[in-house]
């Protein structure tokens, strides 16, 4: 596997497997990683054998937000975030075929949040600290948050989250419908992988078929969902 400078690239049989490592600056999301992040998801699209991706972090954190430090060297903090999204990752990590999770401890807020958001299932140590503070900072988010936070957790509390930006706990994450299950912090690891495997062990293309039709048809009407549905599956029939 390619080494970035930015995250570290596995594969293990199936399995795809990106950690965040910016460990000195809690995994925080700088136009490097966007740039690594963005190579890495492209390489497992084009990759036939994979068929489930594990999203980690190295150190502290999952991933603290957006490397603010980056807004200094811009004319404004407008500019320097058009520039850290100017690649679509958001839509490469959204768009992948097959399965992801999320393994999160320590520190997820803002883009890091986003990017567990954008996963298919999310695994949180019961000491993991999720906040959503760009409303804060004078912004909204930018990957993807004011679209799939209330899609997960429903639009009053998503609203609860993103105007005071609190900070909360696994458990109430858990409860609200943002993570997927909560485990000991010496269980993460081995949790996502044995998941990981899981979904390897699954009929292929009939995961990534299923994952399509929620994705796709949560903004249809339950008429034209219904029909995504039938066509989906006369795909899974004639595989």
């Amino acid at each position: 596997m390619p080494g970035f400078p930015t995250l570290i690239f596995e594969k293990a049989g199936e399995v795809a497997h990106i950690s965040l490592d910016r460990p000195g600056a809690l995994n925080s999301y700088n136009m490097q990683m966007r740039d690594d992040f963005s190579e890495a998801l492209s390489a497992i699209q084009y990759d036939d054998e994979v068929r489930a991706l594990i999203i980690s972090g190295q150190g502290r954190a999952f991933c603290a937000g957006a490397d603010l430090t980056e807004f200094g060297t811009a004319p404004s903090q407008v500019e320097a975030r058009q520039v850290r999204w100017q690649r679509d990752v958001w839509g490469q990590l959204n768009g992948l075929r097959i399965p992801s999770i999320a393994a999160i401890h320590g520190y997820c807020m803002g883009s890091g949040m986003e990017i567990a958001l954008l996963c298919d299932l999310r695994i949180a140590t019961h000491d993991a600290v999720f906040a959503m503070p760009e409303v804060k900072l004078g912004m909204i988010p930018a990957a993807g948050g004011s679209q799939t936070l209330p899609r997960n957790c429903g639009a009053s509390a998503a609203l609860d989250l993103l105007l005071t930006g609190r900070r909360f706990g696994a458990e109430e994450a858990l409860a609200m419908g943002l993570v997927t299950r909560t485990v000991a912090e010496d269980e993460l690891e081995s949790a996502a992988w044995s998941l990981a495997e899981d979904f390897c062990a699954l009929p292929w293309p009939a995961s990534g078929l299923v994952k399509q039709a929620i994705r796709d048809g949560m903004d249809l009407s339950l008429e034209d969902g219904l029909a995504l549905e039938q066509r989906l599956a006369q795909v899974a029939y004639g595989a």
